[in-house]
């Protein structure tokens, strides 16, 4: 066959709880709580309807140790309808749903469905009317904590076809992320396959084309409104000819969009104003996220000293998000005003300085003031150095009584460690100087940590 594709997908988290959304109508949540398993039967429809050779699942296809049933159930309905169609599926197991650990229900696969086991890295042939396509290797992981380089055990062979690395990992050390198999580039362009697809990152992001091509597909769903999950999520479709990759092309799957926009405020008067503008935006927003729901936040900024001071005063942006719910109630898709953020750059100045002009406060009090100013120094510094800003937040999560206790926080995903300190620092600053800064959002979230 001198023309094929194969498409690799990874971090299904299927049945992911979103627990962190209860707050949503009661529509709402129920549709994101479908999320992902809707991504999963669309990533069969997409393999089926392109005549995919095979599928390749890079670990995290459930969200936790202990397996939801009606997610295995769907799951393997899915790999059913698959392999009845000729497309063979690979599979690893990643650091949410390790081979050793939780519980399963599914202890026999259709023919067609290959599961890789943890003892150590294993090779399965892709033949497809009589001709042998690919070789795919890949290794599950025994347990949650794998910090050994499981990329170490992969080579090459003596196979006809594509040579295909399937691996859950952090490749180079990718902050928000935990360092479960790590491993470097080099060690992956030692093993000489011509692709590796992983999962572990819900980032998407082409390493590599070509000798060999390195891929992160991202999350098939997003699961947060944090950085590393919002905007399109899906698999990647990938095209053979004549025996080597052609294109490698993502195809957006996810059923619930999570969005953040920024909304220039600066031809605002007042309240009224700002809400059409608000309403547009969100329009814009949900015509780019097509038929799916979106979660939306929007930060604004450039507001006059007059819209500042009545957006900072107490429940005014709870307020404002409420009124925008009722206004965007019943549609379908739907769309759910997540938050509304300020954009604290300027506030935090005037915080820090002292400046009159933000609803006619001035003079903080000295200690306040100077220990704004440390606050602002302080995350500076941790931001710009990526191994202290790593560092600093594992330790914080670490001290979480739910960790110590060794529950996992399963509502958790990727989150750049950035974006958390300057949260962290936003928050503080406002809980340091209530009457200065405003509401940082209508409803906080906790960050996504893998």
């Amino acid at each position: 066959m001198e023309r094929y594709c194969f498409i690799h997908a990874a971090d299904l988290h299927l049945d992911t709880p979103f627990e962190g959304f209860r707050k949503t109508a009661p529509e709402v949540h129920a549709q994101l709580l479908e999320a992902s398993l809707d991504a999963w039967d669309a990533l069969v429809d997409l393999a089926i309807d392109r005549d995919a050779a095979f599928l390749l699942l890079g670990g995290d296809l459930y969200d936790g140790a202990d397996r939801g049933v009606r997610a295995q159930l769907r799951f393997r309905r899915g790999v059913a309808k698959l392999c009845a169609a000729g497309t063979q599926v690979f599979a690893v197991h990643g650091n949410h749903d390790p081979v050793e650990e939780g519980w399963s229900a599914i202890r026999e696969w259709p023919e067609g469905m290959t599961v890789f086991g943890s003892a150590e890295v294993s090779s399965a042939a892709v033949v497809r009317d009589g001709v042998q396509l690919a070789t795919v290797h890949g290794i599950s992981y025994a347990q949650r904590e794998t910090r050994e380089n499981l990329s170490a055990g992969f080579r090459r062979g003596q196979s006809p076809g594509l040579h295909i690395g399937l691996l859950h990992c952090n490749l180079g050390g990718v902050s928000g992320h935990e360092n479960y198999s790590p491993c470097s580039v080099a060690d992956l362009c030692a093993a000489d396959l011509d692709y590796w697809a992983l999962g572990h990152v819900h980032r998407r992001n082409i390493v590599r084309s070509g000798d060999p091509w390195i891929v992160y597909p991202g999350n098939l769903q997003g699961r947060s409104p944090q950085p590393g999950q919002r905007d399109a999520k899906g698999a990647m479709v990938v095209e053979v000819e004549g025996g080597r990759i052609a294109s490698v092309d993502h195809v957006a799957l996810d059923r619930v969009r999570f969005a953040e926009a920024e909304l220039d405020a600066d031809s605002c008067s007042d309240l009224g104003e700002l809400e059409e503008q608000l309403t547009l935006c969100a329009e814009s927003q949900r015509a780019s996220a097509g038929a799916r729901g979106l979660m939306l936040r929007v930060r604004i900024r450039g507001a006059d000293e007059r819209l500042l001071a009545d957006l900072k005063r107490r429940e005014t942006l709870a307020d404002l998000t409420s009124a925008l719910r009722d206004r965007f109630a019943g549609l379908e898709p739907f769309l759910w005003w997540d938050a509304l953020q300020i954009d604290t750059a300027v506030l935090a100045n005037v915080a820090v300085e002292g400046v009159d002009g933000v609803g006619g406060v001035a003079g903080i009090e000295g200690r306040a003031d100077g220990f704004a100013e440390s606050l602002r120094e302080v995350c500076a510094s941790v931001v710009d150095d990526p191994d202290q800003s790593a560092a600093l937040i594992e330790s914080s999560f670490e001290k979480l009584p739910s960790r110590r206790a060794g529950i996992e926080l399963s509502s958790l995903a990727a989150v750049e460690n950035s974006d958390l300190l300057r949260e962290g620092r936003e928050l503080a600053l406002s809980l340091l100087m209530p009457e200065v800064m405003p509401e940082i959002s209508s409803e906080l979230e906790p960050g996504d940590v893998e």
